[in-house]
This record gives structure tokens, C-alpha cells and sequence, in this order.
């Protein structure tokens, strides 16, 4: 499962199972800023995917509500990235979840995010 934007990022789905899903990426020269590190709406945009993924693996319609981003480590191009997604709590009409974004096992981000859960089944 993945979608144009994802493709467009070079964003590449390892693996996706109820309330979890794992994404990976390699920084490239597209992704980077002007000093040269990682853009951080590309971070973003991969825990993002890893979160509508795992999000969405209930087989029913979800959105965001909110999330939050924190930034630990300087990323690079070249870098080999992973992002993690993992449900922390699934209620009925709302779900949190946490990605961490790691390189070679070193959290460099964290998100949460929170979703609003639209119906018991998908249309």
C-alpha cells in the first residue's frame, strides 16, 4: 500500500500489520535543506506515512486530528532511514500512535499523532 506522494519521496513500505506499520528511506540531494541536512518536512513525511499506514490498518477510515514532531539528531544525505509506527491506544472513535524515525538504531525523531476514527467500515 502506498500512494503518489510516498513514490514521489522515495518512501518504500517494509511492512504493514494491525496498528503498526515499518517505512524506509534513503536521504537523498531532493530531500535536503539549504545548509545541507535533511529537510524536516521530509522526516515528517515519513513518520506521516508510517502513521495514516498504521492508522489505517483496522480496515476502517482514519484521520488526523493532531500531531507533534521532535527533532534529536542532524540527518545527512546518504543516510538510510526507518520509521516505525506503533499504536499506543485504540478507542472507538480515536487512536494515538508513535513513530520514531531512526538511523541505524539511533532515534534522530519522534511524532505522535492522533486520529479520528470515521466509521466501522470503509466505504
Amino acid at each position: 500500500m502506498t500512494d503518489p506522494f510516498m513514490q514521489l519521496l522515495g518512501i518504500e513500505v517494509r511492512s504493514v500489520e494491525a496498528g503498526r506499520a515499518h517505512l524506509a528511506a534513503r536521504v537523498g540531494p531532493q530531500h535536503l535543506n539549504f545548509h545541507g541536512s535533511c529537510h524536516g518536512g521530509f522526516l515528517y513525511s515519513l513518520a506521516d506515512a508510517a502513521f495514516a499506514l498504521a492508522s489505517n490498518s483496522h480496515g476502517v477510515a482514519a484521520v488526523a486530528l493532531s500531531t507533534h514532531m521532535e527533532y534529536f539528531k542532524p540527518v545527512r544525505e546518504g543516510d538510510q532511514l526507518e520509521a516505525q509506527a506503533s499504536q499506543e491506544n485504540l478507542g472507538r472513535r480515536t487512536a494515538t500512535y508513535r513513530i520514531a524515525i531512526t538511523r541505524e538504531g539511533q532515534t534522530v525523531a519522534l511524532f505522535t499523532g492522533t486520529v479520528y476514527r470515521m466509521s466501522e467500515e470503509r466505504s
